[in-house]
């Protein structure tokens, strides 16, 4: 397994002797189309569609059956996993990888988005669709824009109150956040559609969020005690934006970053930027197929059981030009991450504080 170095990507005099960029990544995706990798594996998806409807059956099924319990919350924590695997075939289908054709693709993702999982499909298109072309960039990247928690330095200085100690430490507390997470997402995406840039199927979008939201809490209220169906939403959608956060954060937090402005080729921005995690066809299942993260960014139409086939073409790509890939465990991931955003997070200083203290504190 290989690890990348924190910091901006430079092109170093090793780099000169590589075959022209664009030639090198043609190379590599035609090796990936004669092995057929960009085919479409719809009895896959379909398959996957019905054990994940099943689960979805099964666990209303044992919402009625034990009715005023406390042991429904562990339908609850069933139900935020369940949710987040539709929103990774959800993922999947906005990449085209479902289906060949286009509307397919997006009548597949709106229904799972919209009415399965409550999100609005075209906001994560518009987000996501930014995220790939830039990964890592600042100033472009949506994934590291300035939020809660903040990815840069010049974003974390920016601190004041009660945020800046938050940001302090940020890395700690960035996975009891992800908790908060979920009615995040929903209360984000249903904001973008009330807003007023233009947004196709604005208002199909908003009804199938809102009747589906009806339809779900009004079951939760008829069928548990109030007290144990709030108890219900709260760990579901607690679960939920856990399960979404974890599955997305080791993907590029912690590698480098690319300055607002730089100009670098394909394949250096979306291999250096990106980190595969290992663990197999297992790991594949838990991450919806996004520990194959460098794959799903050169290739993005790719389908998930394709992935860890170029896996090993990318590597070997890779290894040949002197490009570093990057591929660690998923505990190691998490580390890596907690460490970086604390690393950051240094950089909201209590105005009281002594620079001499705060720079050793970096060491």
């Amino acid at each position: 397994m290989t690890t990348a170095v924190l910091g901006p990507i430079r092109t170093t005099k090793a780099r000169s002797a590589r075959p022209p960029i664009t030639s090198s990544y043609s190379d590599l995706l035609a090796q990936v189309r004669d092995e057929g990798l960009l085919e479409r594996r719809r009895g896959f998806y379909i398959l996957t569609f019905a054990v994940v409807a099943l689960a979805l059956a099964g666990a209303v099924a044992g919402l009625v059956l034990l009715g005023d319990s406390w042991f429904t919350l562990l339908i609850a924590g069933a139900l935020g996993v369940i949710f987040t695997q539709f929103a990774f075939l959800a993922h999947e289908a906005s990449h085209r990888q479902v289906f060949a054709s286009g509307p397919a693709n997006d009548r597949a993702g709106r229904f799972l988005a919209t009415w399965l999982v409550g999100m609005s499909y075209q906001w994560w298109m518009t987000k996501h669709t930014r995220h790939h072309a830039n990964p890592n960039t600042i100033g472009k990247d949506p994934d590291i824009a300035r939020d809660t928690i903040s990815f840069t330095e010049a974003d974390a200085a920016r601190a004041t109150g009660f945020q800046r100690a938050l940001t302090r430490r940020q890395g700690y507390l960035f996975f009891p956040l992800l908790l908060l997470e979920g009615v995040n997402l929903h209360v984000t995406s249903v904001r973008s559609l009330l807003g007023k840039t233009p947004i196709p199927g604005r208002a199909r979008e908003l009804t199938a969020i809102f009747v589906r939201f009806a339809i779900y809490v009004s079951a939760v209220f008829l069928l548990l005690p109030v007290g144990v169906a709030f108890a219900f939403l709260g760990v579901q959608l607690a679960v939920f934006g856990l399960y979404m956060g974890a599955s997305f954060a080791p993907n590029h937090k912690g590698m480098p970053q690319l300055p607002e402005g730089s100009r670098v080729n394909f394949l250096d921005k979306q291999v250096l930027t990106s980190r595969n995690i290992a663990g197999g066809w297992r790991m594949n299942m838990f991450m919806g197929g996004l520990n194959h993260q460098i794959e799903h960014h050169l290739f993005p139409s790719m389908p998930r059981p394709h992935l860890a086939r170029a896996r090993q073409l990318t590597m070997a790509h890779c290894a040949g030009l002197g490009i570093p890939y990057t591929e660690t465990t998923l505990v190691k991931s998490y580390a890596i991450v907690i460490r970086y955003l604390n690393e950051v997070g240094l950089s909201a200083r209590d105005p009281f504080d002594c620079p001499a203290a705060d720079a050793y504190r970096r060491r």
